[in-house]
């Protein structure tokens, strides 16, 4: 990204993924990018509709139309077909010997806006068939709106030729020169096309082709001679290619390139423009751009904004020498519209008014395209007149003088796309490339294009559209790296804390709120000094943070935090912020070993932190405990500001001491004295030689101890200090002698000596201890200290005197030998052991050399094979000086160089170990002069440290996942020699390292990314193989609920999100505090943060327990750690997390809790509290009584109702025999006492008694039954009945729950096995023709569709005549009205006639569907003004006219491809296969047609038949195999029954006409070889009783499970008795049987009198079911109804869902409806939606319902039949307005769908609604609609045979109709019984008036 001058333009160059290697379409998405690949490689078009945010992707034969998540919506092939572009089309292989099948490139995609608000098109065209378009629908590609399929000439639009580029723009303008323009709107498209070589050769670069309107007979995109195009002189040599087309104010411009022809014969890049309005192209002029540095050649362009001003930015490439050939350095060059607009007009004004000379006299402007027309010297007013050009001016015009630009930004790969958005007042440009570098080999085509919201870029390439985000801002988690990432599109959002865009930042007006990252010279927010910058960690004071860049404020506050303690308050005062360090008590403990410790302070404004700094705290008394050698000198000269107490032996912050005296630190200035602190060291104290006392101490300081220690266990331990006080003027007077004092402290026994003071000339005083013999413990003699005087007061470091002893500290030889000479100590070998001691002391020979060297400890004793660890040697004589030890260490044979900084003499070196090359082990030698070598006796191992895997692989961005790192040697060398490192991220080791594991912590990353784990063992490096840790996107938490809980605790909080999966330890926390001060005076350690693990059940949930919380504090803020991100539940739901006192609860026995509470089984236990139901739900609440459940069924605030079980249960208690009861609410769980079980006791009332009270009792209940039943029939029964009848349903449904739900599981496994057969060719739609005969004619045998016109040969010709003049006049409106008006005003015009007559104009107009949708349209405007008259709401109810039966046909047209393409088709389907399976699992009596199976109480089989499941192996020839497949039948079924389920499953998926007949094939049984049998429904065996015939079933024949059969072809001569049960016949019977006298039967005999007529037997047997419905048959009912629920939701569903556009002939009609009843003052909703109930549910969608075989090639059985009725019945209530009220006499079939017919009224009325309610005016689809539909099903409509049916009605009325033809006026004016006569005289030679 680079950024230009003034105006500031910024450049995104788009790095996209690689392409994956399939071809198929997959759409890939992370949170940031996504992409789809597509076919047609290569995409070349991309473009947007703006309206519907839909996308339009042309490639080479393929066409998509895709959501703006890349979601594919509709997908076209469009090619390749065969073509030859030396052929015109269309193509006929005869004629066109050089055609084959060719691709079809993609050229123009355009999108076209509607009239009006209607709905637009998109225009598509191609390379084939000489570049012809069409228009398509926005809303479904597959959809065509307009194709020729006979183009001419005027129609060739696109270049022929994939590689000639081809441009367009579409306009609108004035329609001037036509009449009839819609609203005078002329839609064109200007085309810009190079030239092709073949095909036809005179096609201008630049034409103008009609879009809208088309009257006759004109046609869509033709090139006429009024509309203007580009007239040139050579087609060839002008040979333009044009890279983008564009609209702007009133003009048209074209970027292009080609040859100059004019001057130098080189390629450049041109822009033209002409006006909008010109249609002859007058004002046609171009200019040459100019980009600077040799960039000529256009590769693509994009009209933007820049400086707030139109620019058009090109992107350029510079050319091979003198070819049209891109190279790859390229430019971007931004051209403005005003300057480009200036450069046109001074070419134009050039060119009129001075003959194209300017000023210089150079030719400035010429005429172009080799025509003949040149400059003229017009008057200077003539562009002003003539701003378009006229007849008079010259033209094209062609500037010689180029528009300049300096290249915005250059670069060597070549740029091919370019777009531009404008975010925060600055121009951002996105360039695309086609260098394989960057894009894996995918060219970046010239449609870039941003999405309406300006977040995407999408971009097209080769094979793949990607979605980008213009900026990852989110990415950045932190200010620096949002600042660094200088994205022109992000800022960092102070008060937010996120990297965003400026417009999401709330505040980004406000200075300092949002840094911009392209800014270089903005920082983030950063605290410049804290004051204090450390204090002590005992004292509370005011902290002021100078802070720089703060952002202002208006009312809000800011806080401090300290850590992780809670906030304070902060003040703010210009750029300084003022805040409460922490109360001491709160403080983290400080780390042992350290004297202070460094907390983060962060600057927070709510939960958002603004920046941060950092504080020291540090203990003073640390300081001294730390250096117990010297804790004066450590105190007073430490970098903190410590004072000591010498009395009180205390370092301290203060500046008093209990005891007076204090030594102020040396950082402190005081103008009036300074304390000293002159320490008197004893080396003995400490037992050790202190190497820092010497460096500061002068010869003439040393005070030696001249004893002899008796034993060095007796050492002295303590030290001796002398204090002076030493003032530097006398501006305040002393005091007496007396007063000062020397104080000396050996080993606790103080000894105070006088001082005396003494007053030198300069004004100094010297203070003067006395001389004082002490003699210590271990000195063998006394010694005398004379404490030496310091006189020089103006000294920076204080003097220290030393009082020392040789002996101490210097254990060994080498350590005494180091020690200075100045000091006199040397190595004394005498008795009684060798010592260091002062060498007046010595009373022996000193030794001049040392003993060898001795290793005490080696650490650590492993280290890895490549070394870099440092080895720690510690022991005695290790040498005098580290150049001792240089070259004389070895680490297990390897040499280990010491290192300096490590050596301590004679007892540590510390070296650097070496790599060995492989694993080996040994001893650790060191090698000191000429001595023999110490050798350890620690082994030290080389090892070769393995890693094998981790564990998690995953985490989230912000880091804090522990991982476990597993392998073996894990601990090689020390812990400090470790280090983890995921990529440059550090992974910080935070447990013990054992020698297989070792765990560490990552840290935060600053983008999501693969990264590999690398470990340090010192410099030796390991990874784990193949394995790599995913940093993934922080998780993010988008709901909480609930939101409150009681202080127990432990309810369930479910969180809801994005990427909760990532967290390796979720944790809610609630920092909480004390409600009072004192309180935590009382109790310091009083937690403040409560935390409760939670669990992660998936990606998008986890739950958590609320944390207990205790009554006394206060809960500040509840949030939840995930890992290291932290989400405050204030920021995800608003308001705060709320924490409630317990529930309270009662005991069982409220007045003796100790006493069981005594329960009857059968009841419920009631529980009494208070606040039951704050901060908990039933759901949540679980109630134990002993080692059961007590199931909570009610709570309240006030009660708790559970229920136990019915058996006394078990204590879980051992003291107790009873069981208690138990409540549990989360964490709380309250014992409510000792539950006791009343058992039965036997009754004490004699027998008599009980007799005599049962019959009183009967009595009583009579009576109060009878009562009872008065007042309800007096009551509202019906209400009531209605109650308990749905109560009883619901009852019932519960029960027979189970059961639904396993054979729903059995269904849905059928269910599977199918739908791989729907949705392709396994769904058996009828094809066109069948479906519009069984709709248009139903139940006729030979419907006119099928028939053939039967005439004889010699009256053909003259009959066919006759009827196309017939066709002519249907055409006319007036007649076919009068005529369909005439026809119903006969009395022997039947309603079956008017059906006919209706369904025979259908097919006669199919091919004119708008006509006749018209003619529909009015013939119904005069039905609703006859029933407005009357009742409205009867209107449409019935088919009883004419035009009612058009209504039922033309739905049934316009909704076929509703149904063909699976949108109902489907449903419908697998509704009607899930009741066949479900039908025939149970018995189905073949003679009455009832099932056991069934929703339809009329034809289920209520007698207990008893049956059994088998499976027979069918013998199914499979090419020249046989293999059994085996068939599920029932034993009950009949051998007819058996062939169809065997049909059904050999032919599973196959439609049923394309099956053979059940009656064409014999079942044979085979067993064993020889073993044949012919199995018939009747033969010889069948069972004959009385006047009673059984049909022979499988159980007949005695066939086993498993038995093997056949169906063979049934031979002619066969013995058995056939049966005709043929398609469509409901009842199968068996022949001549009934005749005989025998009566067949199945499974039941009819129990019907054959006496009693059909219609009284059915209205008994209702009466009879009327009476009682046994609820064993209502439940056979209702399990059938909950297995096919889903399947009847689907189909419910699919009719009435408005989740995808409404099919357009139900907007359009429901519009119409809408229209009529606004027209006639209809307001009644009502009456409008039974308008809509009758037109479209049940004039169409029930007569599919209880007919699926009017769409579908299936067979519809009696038993199926009874069930589609009772589904199509419940469809119908659905749809009515009327309450649905059911009672006890109601149908059953009606009690069935009582409780869902409610909800599929809502569905009905969002579906009405929703029509209503979406924009209407879809008028103009519909006409588009039909159009297609005319075309595409008119070829299967016999018209002639209609036509020909249609005059038999004619002639039988001919005198009626001749007569209403001749009675109005304008049909006597258009002559129509004239021309009907016509008709009549042709089709029968009828004898006329003519």
């Amino acid at each position: 990204m680079l950024a230009s001058s003034t105006p500031p333009l910024l450049l995104l160059l788009l790095l996209l993924p690689p392409p994956s290697s399939s071809a198929d379409v997959i759409v890939t998405s992370d949170t940031l990018m996504r992409w789809v690949e597509e076919h047609g490689d290569p995409l070349s078009h991309l473009v947007l509709d703006p309206e519907a945010g839909h996308l339009y992707v042309g490639g080479v034969d393929h066409l998509y139309q895709l959501t703006s998540d890349l979601e594919v919506v509709s997908h076209v092939r469009t090619g390749p077909y065969l073509d030859s572009p030396d052929c015109l089309p269309p193509i006929v292989p005869r004629d066109c010997p050089s055609a084959t099948p060719t691709h079809n490139h993609n050229k123009l995609l355009l999108v076209e806006a509607g009239p009006g608000a209607g709905p637009g098109s998109l225009i598509v065209c191609g390379s084939l068939f000489q570049g012809i378009c069409d228009k398509r629908s926005l809303s479904n590609v597959s959809q065509l709106i307009y194709q020729t399929s006979n183009p001419v000439d005027t129609q060739y639009v696109a270049a022929n030729d994939p590689r000639v580029s081809t441009v367009a723009v579409v306009i609108t303008t004035e329609n001037k020169q036509e009449v009839g323009g819609a609203g005078g709107v002329l839609r064109l498209m200007l085309v810009g096309r190079g030239y092709t070589s073949k095909g036809p050769g005179d096609i201008p670069p630049i034409t103008t082709r009609r879009l809208f309107p088309v009257p006759p007979p004109r046609r869509a995109f033709s090139q006429e001679e009024e509309l203007g195009k580009l007239v040139v002189g050579s087609y060839s040599e002008y040979n333009n290619h044009f890279v983008k087309a564009v609209a702007h104010g009133n003009h048209v411009y074209f970027l292009f390139s080609r040859r100059d022809m004019w001057h130098k014969k080189e390629y450049r890049t041109y822009a033209s423009r002409l006006c909008a309005a010109d249609r002859s192209f007058y004002s046609y002029v171009e200019v040459p751009l100019l980009c600077r540095g040799g960039y000529n050649l256009a590769q693509g362009a994009w009209l933007g904004s820049h400086g707030g001003k139109p620019a058009l930015f090109v992107v350029m490439a510079a050319g091979q020498a003198s070819t049209p050939v891109a190279t790859g350095r390229s430019a971007l060059c931004v051209y403005g519209m005003a300057e480009l607009d200036a450069m046109l007009q001074r070419a134009q004004e050039v060119c009129y008014t001075e003959g194209g000379r300017g000023s210089s006299g150079q030719e400035d402007a010429y005429i172009e395209y080799a025509v003949s027309s040149k400059c003229l010297k017009l008057p200077k007013d003539s562009l002003s007149e003539y701003p378009c050009g006229g007849e008079h001016t010259p033209n094209p015009i062609a500037s010689a003088v180029p528009l300049p630009a300096t290249p915005t930004f250059t670069s060597s790969t070549q740029l091919t796309a370019v777009t531009t958005a404008t975010e925060a007042g600055h121009t951002i440009a996105f360039l695309g490339d086609g260098e394989g570098r960057l894009h894996k080999g995918s060219v970046v085509r010239a449609d870039l294009l941003l999405d309406d919201s300006q977040q995407h870029v999408f971009v097209l390439t080769n094979r793949r559209l990607s979605k980008v985000p213009v900026s990852t801002c989110e990415r950045q988690t932190d200010c620096q790296s949002c600042l660094s990432f200088r994205d022109p599109y992000c800022g960092w959002c102070v008060l937010e804390g996120r990297c965003s865009r400026k417009h999401q930042c709330q505040r980004h007006t406000q200075p300092n709120h949002w840094l911009w990252s392209f800014e270089p010279t903005n920082q983030c927010v950063t605290v410049q000094s804290l004051r204090p910058a450390n204090q002590s960690k005992d004292e509370q004071t005011q902290v002021t943070l100078s802070v720089v860049q703060l952002p202002v404020l208006e009312a809000e506050s800011l806080s401090c935090v300290f850590g992780l303690l809670p906030p304070e308050p902060a003040v703010v005062t210009g750029s300084s912020i003022t805040c409460q360090s922490p109360a001491p008590e709160l403080l983290p403990l400080m780390l042992t070993g350290s004297d202070h410790m460094v907390l983060p302070v962060s600057l927070m404004f709510g939960h958002v932190t603004v920046t941060t700094g950092d504080m020291t705290f540090y203990d003073c008394g640390a300081v001294s405990r730390l250096n117990q050698s010297s804790q004066c000198l450590a105190c007073v000269s430490s970098v903190w500001r410590c004072n000591w107490c010498p009395l009180d032996q205390l370092c301290t912050h203060n500046h008093s001491c209990v005891n007076q005296h204090i030594i102020l630190n040396q950082r402190v200035r005081q103008p009036v004295c300074l304390p000293t602190c002159l320490s008197v060291c004893l080396s003995a104290c400490l037992g050790r030689y202190v190497l820092p006392c010497l460096s500061s101490v002068n010869r003439s300081l040393l005070v030696p101890l001249p004893v002899r220690l008796r034993s060095r266990s007796n050492l002295i331990t303590g030290l001796c200090y002398l204090f002076v006080y030493l003032y530097y003027n006398n501006t305040v007077p002393l005091q007496d002698e007396a007063q000062y004092v020397c104080v000396v402290q050996i080993e606790g026994v103080q000894i105070n000596l006088t001082a005396a003071v003494e007053k030198t000339h300069d004004n100094t005083n010297t203070f003067t201890c006395s001389p004082h013999q002490v003699t210590p413990p271990s000195c063998d003699s006394p010694h005398q200290v004379t404490p030496p005087s310091c006189d020089n007061p103006h000294q920076v470091t204080p003097p220290s005197f030393q009082l020392y002893d040789c002996s101490a500290g210097q254990s060994d030889c080498s350590q005494c030998r180091a020690v200075p000479e100045e000091y006199g100590c040397v190595w004394c070998s005498g008795s009684p052991t060798p010592s260091c001691v002062y060498n007046q002391s010595c009373t022996s020979v000193p030794a001049d050399t040392c003993p060898p060297p001795q290793i005490t400890h080696v650490l650590p004793v492993s280290g890895p094979l490549e070394g870099g660890v440092l080895v720690t040697v510690t022991g005695s004589n290790l040498g005098m000086r580290y150049q001792d030890v240089v070259g004389g260490v070895t680490v297990a044979g390897v040499q280990c160089p010491p290192q300096p900084e490590g050596y301590q003499i004679s007892t540590r070196v510390v070296c650097e170990l070496q790599s060995s090359g492989k694993q080996r082990e040994g001893p650790v030698l060191v090698t000191v002069g000429t001595t023999p070598p110490g050798k350890s006796k620690q082994i030290f191992t080389f090892q070769d440290p393995q890693l094998r895997d981790l564990v998690p692989d995953k985490g989230p961005v912000s880091g804090g996942t522990r991982l476990t790192i597993r392998g073996k040697q894990l601990l090689t060398g020390q812990k400090s020699d470790l280090s983890a490192f995921l990529g440059p991220q550090p992974c910080y080791i935070v447990e013990e390292v054992t020698d297989s594991q070792l765990v560490c912590q990552t840290g935060p990353s600053n983008q999501t990314a693969e990264v590999s784990l690398r470990v340090l063992f010192g410099k030796a490096e390991r990874t784990v193989p193949n394995v790599t840790f995913r940093y993934l996107d922080d998780p993010v938490i988008t709901d909480v609920t609930p939101a409150e809980s009681f202080y127990e605790g432990g309810r369930v909080v479910l969180v809801t999100g994005r990427n909760l999966g990532v967290v390796q330890q979720p944790i809610i926390s609630v920092w909480v505090e004390p409600l009072e001060v004192q309180r935590v005076k009382r109790r310091r350690r009083l937690a403040l943060l409560v935390s409760e693990r939670c669990s992660v059940l998936s990606s998008s949930q986890m739950t958590c327990p609320s944390p207990k919380v205790s009554p006394e504090v206060k809960v500040k803020g509840v949030w939840f750690q995930l890992d290291n991100v932290r989400v405050h539940y204030e920021t995800i739901k608003g308001k705060r997390f709320t924490y409630h006192p317990n529930p309270e609860f009662f005991p069982l026995n409220r007045e003796a809790p100790d006493v069981p509470y005594r329960f009857k089984p059968g009841g419920v236990i009631a529980v009494e509290g208070q606040d039951l139901t704050r901060a908990i739900s039933r759901q949540e609440v679980r109630a134990r009584l002993g080692d059961q459940e007590c199931v909570v069924k009610t709570l309240d605030s006030t009660h708790l109702y559970c229920e136990p079980p019915e058996i006394q249960p078990m204590s879980v208690d051992d003291s107790n025999e009873l069981p208690s009861l138990q409540v549990f609410m989360g964490n709380l769980r309250v014992d409510l006492g000792l539950v006791q079980y009343d058992s039965d006791s036997l009754s004490i009332v004699p027998l008599a008694a009980q007799v005599g009270l049962g019959a009183g009792a009967a009595v009583i209940i009579l009576s109060v039954l009878v009562v009872i039943l008065m007042y309800r029939r007096k009551s509202k029964q019906a209400l009531r009945d209605y109650k308990k009848v749905l109560l009883q349903l619901e009852t019932l449904e519960i029960n027979v729950g189970d059961q639904c739900r396993k054979e729903f599981t059995d269904l849905m496994t059928e269910m599977m096995d199918l739908s791989t057969d729907v949705g392709g060719p396994g769904l058996p739609l009828l094809d066109y023709k069948t479906y519009a005969e069984r709709v248009f004619f139903p139940g006729q045998q030979v419907a006119p569709l099928s028939r053939q016109l039967d005439l004889p040969e010699s009256r053909r010709q003259t009959v066919e005549q006759g009827l196309q003049q017939l066709n002519n006049l249907l055409n006319n409106r007036l007649f076919l009205t009068r005529f369909i008006h005439t026809l119903e005003a006969q009395q022997g015009f039947s309603q079956r006639d008017r059906g006919y007559v209706a369904s025979l104009l259908t097919m006669a107009l199919h091919d004119k569907l708008e006509y006749f949708t018209e003619v529909m349209k009015s013939l119904l405007q005069d039905l609703v003004q006859q029933y407005v008259a009357k009742n409205p709401k009867l209107m449409l109810r019935r088919t009883e006219t004419v035009v009612e039966k058009m209504l039922t046909n033309w739905m049934s047209i316009c909704l076929y491809s509703f149904l063909k393409v699976s949108v109902a088709g489907e449903p419908l389907y697998m509704l009607y296969r899930a009741i066949k399976y479900q039908v025939d699992k149970g018995p189905v009596d073949t003679v009455t047609g009832k099932a056991k199976r069934t929703l339809n109480d009329s034809h289920l089989l209520r007698e207990d038949i008893d049956y059994c499941s088998m499976t027979l192996m069918v013998l199914v020839k499979n090419g020249v195999e046989v293999q059994p497949c085996p068939v599920k039948v029932l034993d009950t079924d009949t051998i007819t029954q058996v062939k169809d389920k065997i049909l059904d499953q050999v032919y599973r998926g196959a439609p049923f006409t394309q099956r053979p007949a059940a009656d064409s094939l014999d079942l044979e049984w085979r067993s064993g070889q020889a073993g044949h049998l012919t199995l018939s429904d009747d033969d010889v065996t069948a069972v004959v009783q009385g006047r009673w015939k059984r049909i022979n079933t499988l159980q007949h024949y005695k066939v086993p499970d498993g038995a093997t059969v056949a169906l063979i072809p049934r031979s002619q001569s066969s013995g058995g008795v056939n049966q005709v049960f043929q398609t469509g016949e409901k009842t199968p019977m068996l022949e001549g049987e009934e005749d005989e006298g025998l009566r067949l039967w199945h499974l039941v005999k009819s129990s019907e009198d054959p006496e009693i007529p059909k219609h009284r037997k059915s209205s008994m047997r209702e009466r009879e079911r009327a009476k009682a419905i046994p609820e064993i048959y209502l439940t056979r009912l209702l399990s059938m109804k909950g297995t096919l629920q889903k399947f009847v939701d689907d189909v419910f569903v699919a009719i009435l869902s408005t989740k995808r556009p409404p099919p357009i002939a139900v907007r359009f009609f429901f519009d119409f409806l809408d229209d009529m009843a606004e027209k006639h003052g209809i307001d009644d909703p009502e009456t409008v939606h039974i308008w809509k109930t009758n037109s479209l549910p049940l004039r169409f969608w029930v007569n599919i319902l209880k007919n699926p075989q009017f769409v579908l090639d299936v067979q519809i059985t009696d038993s199926i039949d009874a069930v589609l009725s009772v589904i199509a019945q419940t469809f119908i209530d659905s749809c009515t307005t009327s309450e649905h009220k059911v009672g006890r006499d109601s149908p059953v079939n009606k009690l069935l769908y009582a409780r869902e017919i409610p909800r599929y009224k809502q569905l009905v009325e969002r579906y009405y609604s929703d029509i209503h309610s979406s924009a209407s005016g879809c008028y103009q689809e519909m006409n588009s609609t039909l159009t297609e539909l005319s075309g595409s099903f008119a070829s299967e409509m016999n018209s002639l045979v209609a036509l020909h049916e249609l005059y038999k009605y004619i002639n039988k009325y001919y005198d009626q109709i001749i007569m209403s033809l001749e009675e109005d006026s304008a049909g006597q004016k258009m002559q129509l019984a004239y021309r009907l006569q016509q008709v009549a005289a042709l089709v029968e030679n009828k004898v006329t008036d003519l």
